[in-house]
């Protein structure tokens, strides 16, 4: 496959810093401390988590005082695209975080993933929850989060309405309907910015349940335009069509999705669990779970949903503070620490033995020991595939055909196989 360099221009740099949120912690210049003391660069994608990492920050300094943390925070979809940029000198980003999938495999090429194997505070970590970390049975990075990519609903509503999610296509197809009936759009789906590579992974994972299917696709043995995902696409059409997803779906972000959810007016947000704190801010009293479109007949479906271990904790391996970068990830992987994480985040984690507090972590724990299959999309591990993949389902949920989009997405893998 094809291995493609992403780069952005000084300008560029320089306007993406302008943008992004406010850091913490020390100042900005890296002292001399032989890699073990002075100020170390975080940098990582989640504005929503600053308020905690303060917290974190300010008691991993109290405890280390030699040790000072300059946390910095990018919009997410420029993270991905533009991380491995800043990383390159060492300056920038002595621990940061990773996306799975086509980010990892661009940083992995470039060589700036600090081997953390053998690394103690591993050991607090769920063995199998932190595979995603692992390249060539090295751990190069340790994932933090473990979310669940599938629709959040208002589980509330459903009671009261004597609903409950369905085991197959038609069963969906008919809950979202008497949805509909009911004075609600069915599904808030931010199709302008992450519900396409969102909502795609529990709608194909039954269409598609061998898990090396895009594997496969980057190799030339499978094709978009093969029935799963034709199928897949033709019932994102059938969604549209029916007057299932909210208007203007393509010109809706996942903010505006999230308060579709939160004031009542949708009954389920096509993105996954990391969106119920969001919710919840705006609206403390709605009672959330967790569903995925079965898009098969029930006997037919080999997977109940999706699962993603991500926001990847690393050291860059350029860094000229390894040491005191490692301490702080090694801070971040106590107990403790990841239960005041995952309990002011609202975010389950890998790490074992932590207690959950509020009762959307504690509900949708049970989805912990459900038959899920790790995020389809992040095992894309060609950025140009990716975006054709999401571009694919944007097509028609615009109105194109699922052949047509199909063959055009094709288009773009058969040049990068080339």
């Amino acid at each position: 496959m094809m291995k493609k360099w992403v780069c952005i221009s000084t300008m560029a740099l320089g306007t993406m810093l302008a943008g992004c949120v406010g850091g913490s912690g020390g100042g900005n210049e890296s002292e001399e401390g032989g890699g073990g003391e002075g100020t170390i660069s975080f940098i990582h994608w989640r504005g929503e988590d600053k308020a905690v990492f303060d917290e974190l920050i300010a008691k991993f300094e109290e405890e280390n005082p030699n040790i000072q943390v300059d946390m910095t925070i990018y919009p997410s979809e420029q993270y991905q695209s533009t991380a491995q940029t800043l990383l390159r000198d060492g300056s920038t980003g002595d621990v940061f975080t990773s996306f799975p999938g086509s980010q990892m495999e661009i940083i992995n090429q470039a060589g700036l993933f600090e081997d953390l194997s053998g690394e103690e505070f591993l050991e607090n970590y769920n063995d199998e929850l932190i595979t995603a970390g692992q390249i060539d049975d090295k751990q190069m990075a340790v994932p933090l989060q473990l979310v669940f990519n599938q629709p959040v609903y208002n589980a509330g509503l459903f009671e009261e309405l004597g609903l409950e999610p369905a085991d197959d296509w038609e069963g969906f197809l008919a809950l979202c309907q008497e949805l509909k009936d009911a004075g609600y759009t069915p599904i808030a789906f931010p199709g302008s910015d992450i519900g396409p590579g969102q909502f795609m992974n529990s709608m194909m994972m039954n269409n598609a349940p061998e898990e090396d299917i895009f594997e496969r696709l980057m190799a030339g043995e499978a094709k978009l335009t093969d029935e799963w995902w034709v199928q897949t696409l033709s019932q994102f059409q059938e969604l549209e069509e029916r007057g299932f997803l909210n208007a203007d779906s393509l010109g809706t972000n996942h903010t505006s999705a999230i308060a579709q959810l939160a004031n009542e007016e949708a009954a389920m947000l096509a993105s996954g669990s990391y969106a119920m704190a969001g919710v919840k801010e705006i609206n403390p009293d709605i009672e959330l779970g967790l569903l995925a479109p079965i898009t098969t007949e029930a006997a037919e479906a080999e997977w109940e949903g999706i699962n993603t271990t991500t926001f990847m904790l690393a050291v860059n391996a350029n860094s000229e503070k390894k040491e005191a970068a490692k301490t702080f990830v090694e801070f971040l992987s106590d107990v403790d620490n990841a239960s005041t994480y995952a309990n002011e985040t609202g975010q389950h984690v890998t790490v074992e033995d932590v207690e959950y507090e509020s009762e959307e972590l504690k509900s949708t724990s049970e989805w912990m020991d459900r038959n899920t299959r790790f995020q389809p999309r992040f095992l894309i591990t060609n950025a140009d595939i990716e975006r054709a993949v999401i571009a694919s389902i944007q097509s028609v949920v615009g109105g194109e055909t699922p052949e047509a989009a199909a063959e055009e997405a094709q288009q773009i893998v058969d040049e990068n196989l080339d």
